[in-house]
Formats: C-alpha cells, sequence, structure tokens
C-alpha cells in the first residue's frame, strides 16, 4: 500500500471508527441513524422547557428485558451496551429466544420511591427512563403488543406508572424514551421481519399504525404530565411518521418537548452524540447525553464508574457551553440501581446543594470555553469559577475579564471567605489559600460591575498550569481541514475528537494564544496515526523546535520539545510536518511552563 493509499485508509477510519450496523438488517452506523437535527427557536416557560433550561441536570434511565442479561447471552459475556444484544455487532441473539427471556424477567427490588428520592438528592429535576428501546419490550402494559413487562413477564406490574406518581409526589419531571423506528421483534419495523409468524408480509406502515403510533398515544395519554419524549435512532424513517409523532406529542402534551432525534430537525432541542460534552459554547435549547460507567443497560462486568468530580466536572462543563446534562443509570435484573451509582449520585448531589449556583438557572461561560484551570457559569452580575485544579502557587489567574471586580469570594455553604485579587494588563490574578477549600470542586464567587460580562476569549498560557490539549478546534489552518472523529472504543461506548488529517509538506494549524510571562514551555502535540512522523512547532518570533515522534493507534500525548517565548502579550504557535505524508491525526498541542523569566 503506498503512502497515499494509508493516507485515505487513516482517515476513513478517523471519521468512520466501527462500522457498526445498527440492526441486522441495516449498514448504517450507529451515529447516522441519531438523526438530523437543526436547532431552533423554541419558547419555554414555567410549564414547557422550564426543567429542562433551568434545571439543567437530569436522570436518564436504561432498563429493560436486557437488564435481565446483564451482558452474558448463551454463557458469553458480550462487552458493550447490552440494549443491543440482538444486534449483529454484539450477540445477534435470536428474536424468539430473545423474547423467551421475558418468562424470566421478575425484578422484584424496584421501587420507584427509591430512584426518585435518588434522583431529588442527586440534585436532578426529571427522569426519563426507557419505555421501549429497540427490542420491541415496553416497560409498561401496551394495550397494542402483549411484549411488555405487565404481560409477558411474572412481574405484572407497569413500572412506568410507580414512576410517574413517585415523581409527582417528590416534585420531580418525568418523561419516556421511546424507540420510534427500529423495533427488531415486531414485523415491518425497522432491524425486524418483513413477514409475520404465519409468513404474511408486513410493511413499516404495519409497524408504525398498529404500535408505535398507539404506543406514543399511550405513554402521552396515561401517565400524566411528562416533560419530554425522546426518541431515538430516526434512521431512514420517512419524515411524516416522524412529523405524526411530534404532533401526537404535542397534542397529547402541549408542555412537553420532543427530543432532537426524532429526526428531520423536527424536534425542540438538539442532542449531541453519545457521551459527548462540547468544546465550545453552543446556542439554542440542547443536551449532553452520558452514562454513569460506559454501558446504558446493566452489564454484570461494568465497574469502570465515574467518580463524583468527574461527574460534576462533565455537568459544569456541558451547562457552561450553554446547555443540559442528563446522566444515565442503569438498574440491574432485579430492578436496583447498584451502591457505587447511588453513593457517587448523592455525594456529587451535596456539593450540587452547597453550589445551587453552579447549576440552577446558569448561564454558560462568557469565555465560550473552558479556562486551564476549569470553569464558569454566570448569574446576573455574577460570575461563578468551578476550580478543578486548585493552585499550588497560591495564586489564580483569571484571564481576559475586562470587567471591574466588586467583590471576590470563596463560596462556602456557611460562610463565604472574602479574597483579594489584582488588576492585570489582561485579567485579574486572585489570591487563594493553599489548601483546597473543597475536597471536590472548589468554587469562586466575583461581582461584576454590571451584568453584562465582558471578557477576551483568547486562550491564555496559565502561569502555573500552561495549556493542557489546546483543541485544533480552536485553531486556523492553511491547505488541511479539520474534521469531528467520532468512534467506539467499545460497542456503543462513544468517544468524540476533532482532528487534522490531511496534513502535507505545505500545511500549517496555527493558534492564537496569550502567554503571561516571557519563558519556556514544554511542548506536546496529541497525536494518533501510523508510523514515525517529523513535527516541527514555531512562533511568531521565529523560535522553532523539530522533532520525530512514533504515532500509536490511540491519540496520546507526545513530546517535540522545550521553546522559548520572548515577549509577553499574544503571540500565534504554529505546527508543520516538514517531511510530510506520514499517516497521522493531529488533535490539539499543551504547553507547560518550565522557567519564566
Amino acid at each position: 500500500m503506498n503512502k497515499e493509499n494509508v493516507r485515505n485508509t487513516l482517515f476513513i477510519l478517523s471519521t468512520c471508527i466501527s462500522l457498526a450496523s445498527t440492526s441486522p438488517a441495516s449498514a448504517q452506523r450507529m451515529d447516522e441513524m441519531w438523526g438530523k437535527q437543526n436547532t431552533k427557536e423554541v419558547k419555554t416557560n414555567e410549564k414547557r422547557g422550564h426543567l429542562f433550561e433551568w434545571g439543567n441536570y437530569a436522570m436518564f434511565i436504561h432498563w429493560g428485558l436486557y437488564s435481565q442479561l446483564g451482558n452474558v447471552w448463551n454463557g458469553k459475556t458480550y462487552y458493550g451496551i447490552g440494549e443491543w444484544m440482538m444486534d449483529v455487532n454484539m450477540a445477534n441473539a435470536d428474536k424468539n429466544e430473545y423474547k423467551a427471556v421475558a418468562r424470566s424477567f421478575n425484578p422484584t427490588q424496584f421501587h420507584a420511591d427509591s430512584i426518585v428520592q435518588l434522583a431529588k438528592e442527586a440534585g436532578m429535576k426529571y427522569i426519563i427512563i426507557t419505555s421501549k428501546h429497540h427490542d420491541g419490550f415496553a416497560m409498561y402494559q401496551s394495550s397494542c403488543d402483549k411484549f411488555n413487562i405487565v404481560d409477558a413477564t411474572p412481574f405484572a406490574r407497569d413500572p412506568m406508572k410507580e414512576l410517574a406518581e413517585a415523581c409527582q409526589r417528590e416534585g420531580l419531571g418525568f418523561g419516556f424514551y421511546y424507540s420510534h423506528n427500529q423495533d427488531w421483534t415486531t414485523p415491518g419495523a425497522s432491524g425486524a421481519s418483513k413477514v409475520d409468524a404465519e409468513g404474511n408480509p408486513k410493511t413499516f406502515d404495519d409497524y408504525f399504525y398498529q404500535k408505535c403510533l398507539p404506543q406514543v398515544e399511550e405513554i402521552t395519554q396515561n401517565y400524566g404530565d411528562i416533560e419530554l419524549v425522546w426518541f431515538d435512532t430516526p434512521g431512514n424513517m420517512p419524515p411524516e411518521y416522524a412529523q405524526k409523532l411530534v404532533e401526537t406529542v404535542h397534542r397529547n402534551q402541549p408542555n412537553a418537548l420532543v427530543s432532537g432525534r426524532v429526526g428531520y430537525g423536527l424536534g425542540d432541542y438538539m442532542t449531541l452524540g453519545d457521551m459527548e460534552v462540547p468544546l465550545e459554547n453552543i446556542e439554542g435549547l440542547w443536551e449532553s447525553v452520558d452514562v454513569t460507567n460506559d454501558s446504558w443497560g446493566y452489564a454484570w462486568y461494568d465497574q469502570n464508574w465515574k467518580s463524583p468530580k468527574q461527574i460534576l466536572t462533565y455537568l459544569v462543563s456541558t451547562i457552561a457551553r450553554g446547555g443540559t446534562y442528563m446522566l444515565n443509570v442503569g438498574p440491574d435484573n432485579t430492578g436496583r440501581i447498584l451502591a457505587y451509582v447511588s453513593k457517587t449520585l448523592r455525594t456529587a448531589g451535596k456539593w450540587i446543594k452547597r453550589y445551587p449556583e453552579m447549576v440552577y438557572g446558569a448561564e454558560p461561560s462568557p469565555w465560550k470555553h473552558a479556562l486551564p484551570w476549569g470553569d464558569a457559569v454566570k448569574q446576573k452580575d455574577k460570575l461563578y469559577l468551578a476550580v478543578y485544579e486548585w493552585p499550588q502557587s497560591g495564586e489564580l489567574y483569571v484571564p481576559g475579564l475586562q470587567n471591574r471586580i466588586v467583590s471576590a469570594a470563596i463560596k462556602n455553604e456557611h460562610k463565604d471567605k472574602k479574597i483579594t485579587y489584582t488588576k492585570k494588563e489582561n485579567g485579574y490574578v486572585l489570591s487563594l489559600p493553599f489548601k483546597k477549600p473543597d475536597p471536590l470542586i472548589p468554587v469562586i464567587e466575583l461581582t461584576l460591575d454590571n451584568e453584562s460580562a465582558r471578557v477576551d476569549s483568547t486562550w491564555t498560557i496559565d502561569p502555573e498550569i500552561g495549556i493542557k490539549d489546546l483543541s485544533v478546534k480552536f485553531a486556523q489552518t492553511t491547505k488541511c481541514t479539520i474534521h469531528k472523529a467520532s468512534w467506539m472504543e467499545k460497542f456503543g461506548e462513544w468517544k468524540h475528537v476533532y482532528c487534522v488529517s490531511d496534513m502535507a509538506q505545505d500545511s500549517r494549524v496555527s493558534w492564537t494564544i496569550d502567554v503571561t510571562k516571557p519563558g519556556t514551555f514544554k511542548i506536546d502535540l496529541t497525536l494518533r496515526g501510523n508510523g514515525r512522523g517529523v513535527w516541527r512547532v514555531e512562533t511568531d518570533e521565529g523560535r522553532f523546535i523539530q522533532n520525530q515522534q512514533s504515532i500509536s493507534s490511540l491519540f496520546t500525548a507526545r513530546p517535540i520539545g522545550w521553546i522559548r517565548f520572548d515577549k509577553a502579550g499574544r503571540h500565534t504557535i504554529s505546527v508543520q510536518m516538514p517531511e510530510g505524508n506520514t499517516p497521522c491525526d493531529l488533535a490539539g498541542i499543551s504547553l507547560q511552563p518550565i522557567f519564566f523569566e
């Protein structure tokens, strides 16, 4: 294979890794099945969209027949998202054998009040749960298909009804996930057989009008007021069907939102890719959906839990970018949420109770991106700084802030502690105690001279931290292009990175940055690819470093060398491949302070 073929192959892999068919009958990738979403102006009020826009934090629950399996089929463990056990990329389970699992599904430890209480203590404002996933099994009593938890299992109860009533008692919102296009056990649906058990032909019309539309009528009429309906994977469903579903939700639940994943730009808000927190602020109504471990439904082996600090970091970073964060839990086959999850969510919830300003009603960061040490949200004339990395120097540099600070304090649930600050040429320096004041994430409140926060959002090298992995998303390019790479590490465990894949000898990737102090910095490049590449990093002062590094198949920070900035102020730093043609993806650059003048 020549170099050009290698380059083309790598580019295809980086943009289309995990060519996972979404059902045994489909060759579409899962991310393509998420559907086209357009942002549009949606009017919210105290009833419609309030908990989404103001609350900013919700519980997602994936629970179904697949929870009985826990990712085991015929004695073998499948590592990935178990709700896709019938997919060819997982166990390719036989439809009739899978349906027979219902006879042993008896989640007697399910207690709606316990789950709702957990969500409330976690600081979440509403719950969305799977009423029917792609396997076609309804987690409520459906009059149009007996393949449901009441009629087909020994449990014989409607947990959706119990959850809806518990949410109403505790003042939480409630809503449903519904797989509207894929239904692998219903003839005629996407991914299912085109004939029924008697050999009669079945079309998508049969599925849609005999099951899908009637079930959406059921979930929007039989469970009281709901917050939203979260449709999933429209795929190639014709748009007129999606339109009927949207009209049904809005007719039966005029105060409910419809997820953008209904497809065709028909939803009321946008849902990003699974497990994705954006790098820059996004306008409009949108959400990020994430998991407490690696899988959505319960998997017996998956103990890779997010810590309380990780959850809070993703939550705050999502809100700071302008979005809502919905975090998934997967109850096991008995209906319980596992102890590690409960403890983690409650620990994070206690932090939110200490600092509710960071979540409820918070406006996005005026910087429009993360800061080297953390992130920020806004409430009227106040900025709230979430300091993920507490400075060891006792000084926190707040770059680019042009307002006059009226007061500054470290937030505390009992009594805030005032701190001093110094105005610099391009920002402020806050004087902080050396001891970290909160074991998870300390919060600093800055009161500004008015409600309009004015900042210069240019990325700034923090004097202590530098800049870690500054994405190419913030770069300018010459003779190369930035694209988004999305892939699955396990089936359904998504990763998303912006990168440049088509660098040649005359290509250049450049970042504009502010240097707070003249000095020397260690340069790392975040790379993925094949073979060894030669890299040149150059500043606008004419200083450069050049080095060769091997490149692995995973994105990894690779050291290039040390480079000096002679003057403080605004600079450009650029990356080139002077020998070119090494198949690679460049995702970002890191600058770590070594010496200052």
